[in-house]
């Protein structure tokens, strides 16, 4: 791609960006990207086949600067895991406070295009979510902390969840909540780890449907949910 070509593109994946994050991925319109990068919308399609593909480029890139930040963090070596999540959770934090921010566009992508698993965007958005939980798991690898894989989930839920209820909410105190209850999932190494409980034959209370209801009321449920079929 010759140099002036490779300008425009670039140009038009930020503008995109802009847009994207501004508008909403299905509300933002090719007219608006076209005109925020100073381009026609026939040199736009020169460059890119649908909007769908455009979006899948502009989270690529997204993904790419996303992990550059996030693995200086990963690949520094801590006394201690908590103070790599102090470290992570921070950094969220101020990155929230930041004047009209607007989340994660890997998880509001999912969210606009929940219909839509297929959809090119939503693949990156997986691909880079599960880059992230498997930086996780190498960080409590390193630091020897047991069951690894299981705690980096659990720590990947409460990353996700501090970012979504903090949109929501416009409070950065659910980040704080978020670090201190990770924390303390690593103060609990003794605990059974969800899949041994599983392998146990261990359901917790919570998680069953049919706990503390009355006799018969699981069968009739069943009954009523075979029906609706």
């Amino acid at each position: 791609m010759p140099r002036s070509s490779q300008q425009t593109h670039a140009r038009i994946v930020d503008a995109a960006h802009v847009m994207f994050w501004r508008n909403g991925f299905v509300r933002a319109s090719l007219d608006d990207i076209a005109d925020q990068a100073h381009v026609t919308k026939r040199t736009l399609y020169q460059h890119f086949r649908s909007k769908d593909d455009l979006m899948a480029a502009v989270l690529s890139q997204a993904s790419e600067l996303s992990m550059q930040r996030l693995r200086r963090y990963f690949d520094q070596t801590y006394d201690t895991p908590a103070a790599c999540l102090d470290v992570l959770f921070g950094d969220l934090a101020k990155w929230a406070a930041k004047p009209r921010w607007t989340g994660a566009g890997f998880t509001r992508v999912a969210i606009e295009l929940a219909d839509l698993p297929g959809h090119p965007a939503r693949m990156v958005a997986r691909r880079h979510k599960q880059t992230v939980e498997a930086s996780f798991v190498a960080m409590l690898e390193k630091t020897n902390v047991p069951s690894a894989v299981e705690r980096a989930r659990e720590i990947m839920l409460l990353w996700e969840g501090a970012m979504t209820l903090t949109l929501i909410h416009a409070d950065r105190g659910y980040i704080l909540a978020a670090a201190e209850a990770a924390k303390r999932l690593l103060e609990n190494r003794d605990a059974i780890s969800p899949s041994r409980k599983h392998r146990a034959g261990h359901i917790s209370p919570a998680l069953n449907p049919e706990a503390q209801v009355p006799p018969g009321y699981g069968e009739q449920a069943r009954g009523i949910r075979g029906h609706r079929r």
